[in-house]
């Protein structure tokens, strides 16, 4: 729920969004950057800050799917966020919160909707390699593979429309769309 830290870090929600104000006013295009990483995240194993883990142990990262690899950017700002707050409030703000905040904090920064963020998300203990490489929509895929792969996240094509709309707030490649 919103009020998930409002005892045990009251000014959680103003640490985050003051860190990616810094970002973004640092660099515009790191709003996108962080919207894309909750997005990657959620997409694979639920929103769990499973995209930040690195490789190690039996732990292979997601950073180095096909979908995050050479592309996926903003992880120093998240580790810039964790460091704050561990500071104000050590070992209570879990980085899949951190993630879902900095989403939204980027978006309303650059014209975008604000919304209420529900709080209380756990972090992953472990990553998948496989569904970051065959989960996350890639920009060549036709509009049913899309909406399938949105309806597996228990998402509709409101949500579909929603979420890649927000692309317009960043930058691509051409390689990435040059075929259609």
């Amino acid at each position: 729920y919103p009020q998930f830290y409002q005892h045990s870090c009251p000014r959680a929600q103003d640490i985050v969004r003051s860190v990616v104000a810094k970002a973004v006013a640092m660099e515009t295009r790191m709003a996108a950057s962080l919207l894309r990483l909750h997005f990657h995240d959620c997409f694979v194993k639920g929103c769990d800050a499973s995209l930040l883990l690195d490789s190690s142990g039996s732990i292979v990262s997601e950073k180095g799917s096909n979908p995050n690899k050479n592309s996926a950017r903003g992880f120093e700002v998240i580790d810039e966020i964790k460091s704050a707050l561990e500071k104000g409030c050590p070992q209570t703000v879990s980085c899949a919160d951190i993630l879902a905040l900095a989403a939204r904090d980027s978006t309303v920064l650059v014209g975008g909707p604000n919304w209420e963020v529900p709080l209380g998300r756990r972090d992953s203990l472990g990553a998948s390699l496989s569904g970051s490489n065959h989960d996350i929509p890639a920009p060549n895929n036709t509009l049913q593979t899309i909406t399938t792969k949105f309806k597996r996240q228990g998402l509709d094509i409101v949500d579909l429309v929603a979420l890649s709309g927000s692309h317009t707030i960043g930058l691509s490649r051409y390689t990435s769309f040059r075929q259609r």
